[in-house]
């Protein structure tokens, strides 16, 4: 199509070069910060967001309500003899355990970028 641009150019992209005689950090451009605000609103909601996540991982295989009378786990009998399992229920709570450590993990070494 003509009025559309190559994917793959044939020619060679220009690199322009880096000044000598200065420090690399002074030669990179800055990019303009984040507000705190925002940066920490930002990790309220991943905090929030990986321990609600966790603690429903967590329970809900153990919650037999949910996990036992299923229409989908019992609509696959493959694969509802392996998610009856115990093994495998404490694998998933396992798994709920290491969001909600992520999400501590993420609130304790927090820094402001600024």
């Amino acid at each position: 199509m003509p009025g559309q641009s190559q994917l793959f150019p044939d020619h060679e992209p220009t690199v322009l070069s880096q000044p000598t005689g200065g420090s690399s950090l002074q030669s990179q451009p800055r990019r303009a910060a984040t507000p705190v605000w925002l940066q920490r609103l930002s990790l309220f909601v991943l905090v929030l967001f990986c321990v609600y996540l966790g603690v429903l991982v967590m329970l809900l295989p153990w919650w037999t309500r949910i996990w036992d009378h299923n229409l989908f786990i019992q609509s696959h009998p493959a694969l509802s003899t392996i998610l009856h399992n115990g093994a495998v229920r404490g694998i998933i709570s396992g798994l709920g355990l290491l969001d909600i450590w992520i999400g501590i993990s993420e609130a304790v070494h927090y820094r402001d970028y600024k």
